[in-house]
């Protein structure tokens, strides 16, 4: 029959995979025993996290980014793989930064009016987009320069994205999902309720969504204004969600920490891994490679799983 099947799974110990640059190199983090131990008393036994690029097949690493002091990591190219959006992270919550991927410059994500930013994903090519750590929410280009989105000031922006014109957003006091659409500055309800999660398909005319339902959770597909809804997944607690990128596929996973790869075209689930915990995940270029990373409290451990698509349209 039709379906996904998987060849094998290579194991990374003690890094994290967040992103691939191509099918034989990927973006981790992991501890830089070169800069020193952390200095906060809390991390002492610690070496912070640096970014590298790593060659699958060399098995090389190749530096990008280090700070000492801060952990670097859950790194995530632009569409357009010019640029690495990153985190910082010592203690308490994390800062926001943008690297370029060929002068090796960074700036992070900070400034008048929102202060310091409370999220940041990439909006297209070149812009990022999040909330505001303290209210609001903003873009910024790669020039360092916030932008802040007017028709959400003073409100307590919790999950946003941008798909094609229209930016979808909830709040921590409303966890209806909301479409502001930019051209014409009008905000309309696409009736999704208690969401906590959204995720663009890569073609943009389709996500997905996690919903709240009392202790459970739904993954949720539909179309990008909110209709033809399909429920894929139901679980206490759905994460690691990624589309493939020929919009094929999507990964999830859940409480129970079980890997899933859903087929949009078959509408047939697979189990993947098991034994997981909390999971992220992200696909290769091809789509035939799915990377995983868990956090063991300590340490974050990776996996590549390898698939096989029969009868692949």
């Amino acid at each position: 029959p039709p379906g996904i099947s998987i060849s094998g799974i290579d194991s990374y110990e003690n890094l994290e995979i967040s992103d691939w640059l191509d099918s034989d190199t990927v973006i981790v983090s992991k501890e830089n025993e070169s800069l020193g131990k952390m200095t906060l008393t809390e991390l002492a036994d610690s070496y912070p996290t640096s970014l590298y690029i790593y060659h699958l097949n060399a098995e090389k690493y190749e530096l990008l980014k280090e700070q000492k002091d801060l952990n670097l990591g859950g790194a995530k190219l632009s569409p357009g793989k010019k640029n690495l959006l990153y985190q910082g992270n010592s203690l308490g919550d994390p800062s926001y930064y943008v690297l370029n991927m060929e002068s090796l410059e960074s700036f992070g994500i900070s400034g008048e009016p929102i202060g310091s930013a409370g999220s940041a994903k990439w909006a297209d090519q070149d812009t990022v987009i999040g909330a505001g750590y303290a209210g609001g929410a903003y873009y910024t280009a790669m020039d360092g320069r916030i932008d802040p989105i007017k028709e959400l000031d003073q409100k307590a922006v919790y999950l946003i994205a941008k798909i094609k014109d229209t930016v979808y957003y909830n709040t921590s006091d409303d966890p209806a999902l909301m479409a502001l659409k930019q051209s014409g500055g009008e905000i309309v309800n696409p009736d999704l309720t208690n969401v906590s999660g959204l995720y663009p398909s890569p073609e943009e005319n389709q996500m997905l969504v996690i919903q709240n339902s009392g202790l459970k959770q739904a993954l949720l597909l539909c179309d990008s204004g909110g209709k033809n809804m399909k429920t894929i997944a139901e679980g206490i607690g759905i994460g690691g969600v990624s589309w493939s990128p020929d919009q094929r596929s999507a990964a999830y996973s859940t409480e129970a920490g079980i890997l899933y790869i859903y087929d949009m075209t078959t509408e047939e689930t697979t189990q993947i891994a098991a034994d997981l915990g909390h999971v992220i995940t992200c696909w290769s270029p091809s789509g035939k490679e799915l990377a995983y990373s868990q956090w063991d409290g300590k340490q974050y451990h990776s996996g590549i799983v390898h698939l096989e698509y029969t009868s692949r349209k």
